[in-house]
């Protein structure tokens, strides 16, 4: 389907005056119409107080094939729904949403969003994240002198990985991985293009993954201790790079001495920090007794993990260990617990208190459903998007043989063709928002999910879905091992070893091809702020622009065989493009001809970027 000529708005800058505007402040917004089929008339519809209000769209410029019209958005509200409505000359009428056009009348949750709330740091918004798993990262020398816990079932870095949750090993396997470990590889991130470091937990815990920790007050020996943690902090940032912390404010583990304290003595303050029955058992996260549940609705537990400088937010903020945000695990299920809802509490003292002890920090919500409700814009800036990009882009490009087993529903996804996967994406960054999207995080897998290599099976295809990760709203994050190739059917089977001592099992081709993605990203405003304006979709083939006033850019994904694509060049804005990057050999510019660009057909899958001109 051709989609250049459709009616068009985002959040970006060639569309919205202020991304952070003040309150009663009115932001021009704009929207892109084509002159073969211009609509009659353009009304701008916000709510006031949620109130219904509509303002009339002035047309503006028209050049290029191109009619541009204008309104002023009054920012009423914190959180400022608005759509708009097409009048055509027939008396049709459609809505512009941010979940698409339509001609039906839809309910506002779809709507494009602005927010009065400042917007996540442009590191955290133009950075590419790398997240370590520590166990299985690195070792560094020192990690041979230390004696294996009791609780631990050693293992060889060469060894298989236990991961079936029937075997008793899988969180028990310890592998030995530390942080200088990981502070002397480094230069490997460097050469990926990293910018930012985010680890999994770092406080003791009796299990090799340590959401399970025992406390929140110094990171566990066995990776080295505070000293190691604040080895890596400083070398880090003596990059010029950023470091992210992994809290879990949802649960504790049953060995934690805050745990330990309320089930010892029923009269502890400590017992009404956990949700205890009359029967004395507990409430835990999806009935794991090993992770207690917190309870967020005592203001005592919210001081000593959320309020202020000393609580476990706040203190890691601090010189050695200098953090410069949080991952939140279980972001969804934090503070809430039946008729008990104060996650959003929760979410804007821990924004509230990171804002104090630092000056741009980052927090980041685990949610791997539907995050709309919980990213409202003084929370967490964005999510970690399976829903909003993973499953959809894996719905795409998964083989339909992969051994890969499901994430968060009980069969694999479903293999969709082009054009269901952009109608997913587009219902997804209307429910979220642009400064939402813009702000979460873009995941190919996880250390809580398959590997992308095994759900797609082709390194072609895989280097394909690197390509969407990089270019499409969002962050990318690297899941430590995907850009050598690392497979995993499972979560717990992702999390294998780094094989450093096995160079020549590296998928050096699709290493190449996320650094050269990084470095796209990084030298190119428009791949990190434009916006998003789809082009084409087909079962094979996706296409779409990152528009910015320094520069835009066509992106053309295929999962396999393609035909070629010929986009109109009243749409697109241009005649010519330059070739910046494909994943395979064989690109070329294009040259427009007879009023179209021709992207060539393809006979296996690749993914290509070309600078518009």
């Amino acid at each position: 389907m051709g989609l250049l000529h459709d009616p068009h708005h985002d959040g970006s800058p060639l569309y919205v005056s202020d991304e952070a505007p003040r309150l009663d402040q009115a932001v021009t917004v704009r929207v892109r119409t084509s002159v073969e089929q211009p609509p009659e008339a353009v009304w701008l519809r916000t709510t006031h107080d949620a109130e219904p209000v509509f303002h009339a769209a002035r047309p503006g410029a028209s050049a290029d094939g191109v009619l541009w019209w204008e309104a002023d958005l009054p920012v009423h509200n914190p959180r400022t729904h608005y759509r708009f409505l097409l009048v055509g000359a027939d008396g049709s009428q459609r809505w512009l949403t941010g979940a698409g056009l339509v001609d039906t009348d839809p309910p506002d949750a779809g709507d494009f969003v602005l927010t009065v709330h400042p917007p996540a740091p442009d590191w955290g918004r133009d950075g590419v994240v790398y997240q370590v798993f520590p166990d299985r990262f690195a070792r560094s020398a020192a990690a041979a002198d230390r004696p294996t816990p009791a609780w631990a079932v050693p293992a060889a870095w060469g060894d298989e990985v236990a991961f079936e949750p029937t075997d008793p090993r899988t969180p028990l396997q310890l592998f030995g991985g530390d942080l200088d470990g990981l502070t002397e590889h480094l230069d490997h991130l460097e050469a990926l293009g990293v910018d930012v470091v985010y680890t999994t937990p770092v406080f003791p815990g009796e299990s090799n993954h340590r959401y399970n920790a025992t406390t929140f007050d110094h990171v566990d020996d066995l990776l080295g201790g505070d000293e190691a943690y604040a080895r890596l902090s400083q070398a880090v940032h003596a990059r010029g790079w950023r470091i992210l912390g992994d809290l879990t404010t949802n649960h504790t583990g049953d060995t934690h001495e805050w745990f330990t304290d309320a089930v010892a003595d029923p009269d502890s303050p400590r017992r009404s920090w956990y949700h205890f029955r009359p029967d004395g058992t507990y409430e835990s996260w999806m009935g794991h007794h090993t992770l207690p549940k917190v309870n967020h609705g005592d203001p005592d537990l919210r001081a000593a993990m959320l309020e202020g400088p000393d609580s476990v937010v706040g203190r890691w903020f601090h010189p050695p260990f200098s953090v410069d945000g949080w991952r939140i695990d279980v972001a969804n299920m934090t503070g809430r617990l039946g008729a008990l809802d104060v996650a959003h509490e929760v979410a804007r003292t821990v924004r509230r208190t990171a804002a104090d002890l630092h000056a741009e920090p980052l927090v980041i919500g685990e949610h791997n459903h539907d995050a709309s409700a919980d990213v409202d814009g003084d929370g967490w800036h964005g999510t970690m998007n399976y829903s909003g990009f993973s499953w959809p882009l894996w719905s795409w490009l998964r083989h339909e043989e992969s051994p890969a087993r499901a994430f968060g529903r009980p069969v694999p996804v479903a293999r969709r063709g082009g054009a269901q996967v952009v109608a997913t994406w587009r219902a997804w960054m209307g429910a979220y928002g642009w400064k939402a999207t813009t702000a979460s995080w873009n995941i190919l897998g996880s250390h809580d999910s398959a590997r992308i290599r095994t759900v797609v099976g082709d390194p072609a295809v895989h280097r394909v879905a690197a390509g969407l990760q990089f270019t499409l709203p969002g962050v990318p994050l690297v899941f430590a091992g995907d850009e050598i190739g690392l497979e995993g059917v499972t979560g717990e089977d992702a999390r294998r070893p780094m094989p450093w001592d096995a160079p020549e099992s590296w998928d050096r081709t699709t290493f190449d091809t996320y650094a050269a993605l990084a470095a796209l990203r990084h030298g190119h405003v428009g791949m990190r702020r434009g916006g998003l304006r789809w082009a084409h979709a087909d079962e094979d083939t996706v296409a779409f622009l990152r528009e910015h006033p320094e520069g835009s850019y066509l992106v053309v994904a295929r999962r396999g065989p393609a035909e070629a694509v010929a986009l109109p060049v009243d749409g697109l804005g241009a005649t010519r493009a330059r070739h910046l990057l494909g994943s395979e050999p064989g690109s070329v510019d294009l040259v427009a001809a007879a009023g179209v660009l021709v992207v060539p057909a393809t006979a296996s899958p690749r993914f290509d970027v070309w600078r518009l001109a």
